[in-house]
């Protein structure tokens, strides 16, 4: 079996490999982690403002698709194609209100000379409405949405006061 010789005695001894230089060490190892920080931080803002601006546009899109679902039945309404209206309500409407109810009903109600859809809240699927009536009197209608489940669109089930 091989030996290895001892130690040489004494101070001054001189290792058989030089020393890592030490100087600058701290300075590189701050640099470096400086830098990380920084482009994580880059990236995580850049992904936060990402998920920003998909939920802003994800929002709008979604005020747009009821802005236009309410804005179609008020006008079949105002224009008195009953059966167009008819055909805009959600399945839950039309499965209580048979097409002649429901025109009896709206046939019966105020004209609605102009109106003016609000943005769409979103825990009930509501949209206030701003109506003014053809006698000059005005009220804040609420239209109540659902989501078709086959389509993605979205159709009144009712306006109320």
């Amino acid at each position: 079996m091989f030996q290895a010789p001892p130690p040489p005695r004494g101070p001054g001894v001189q290792p058989p490999f030089p020393a890592p230089p030490v100087e600058g060490r701290g300075r590189r190892r701050a640099m470096g982690l400086g830098v990380g920080i920084g482009a994580f931080l880059l990236v995580a803002g850049g992904g936060l403002a990402a998920v920003i601006g998909i939920l802003s546009v994800g929002s709008k899109a979604l005020d747009e698709r009821a802005d236009v679902a309410v804005t179609r039945y008020l006008d079949a309404v105002g224009d008195r194609r009953y059966d167009d209206a008819y055909d805009l309500l959600c399945q839950s409407a039309r499965s209580r209100l048979s097409e002649a109810e429901f025109t009896r009903q709206v046939a019966g109600d105020e004209p609605i000379a102009a109106y003016d859809v609000g943005e769409l809240q979103l825990p009930g699927l509501t949209v206030p409405v701003d109506v003014r009536y053809a006698d000059g009197s005005s009220a804040r209608l609420r239209a109540y949405l659902e989501q078709n489940t086959s389509t993605g669109a979205f159709e009144v089930c009712s306006i109320e006061e």
